[in-house]
């Protein structure tokens, strides 16, 4: 992931689909960041009826959160926390007019 003139809190909201859950940024940082940050995704992309296909693990494999502290010195630290949720109570079908 290459970046040029990203806000904290923008790379954050990007990470969320890499790691797999919600992102938050706690760095305090402000302004623009250039950054270029190299992982090796755990799952590989989505195969037949949603599923995940595996890929094996290279020697030099490298996760997102050990990436992200190693070559930004920013840490994926997980914490419990509130998270929006969209609750659905019904559903019905159209009707026509």
């Amino acid at each position: 992931m290459m970046t040029t003139g990203v806000a904290m809190s923008d790379l954050a909201r990007n990470l969320a689909p890499f790691a797999g859950r919600p992102v938050v940024d706690k760095t305090g940082l402000s302004g623009a960041f250039d950054l270029d940050l190299t992982w090796t995704p755990e799952q590989g992309p989505a195969g037949p009826e949603g599923t995940q296909s595996q890929t094996a693990p290279s020697s030099d494999s490298v996760s997102l959160f050990t990436a992200a502290q190693e070559q930004l010195g920013l840490k994926l630290d997980a914490q419990r926390g509130p998270v929006d949720v969209v609750v659905i109570e019904s559903a019905e079908r159209p009707v026509e007019d």
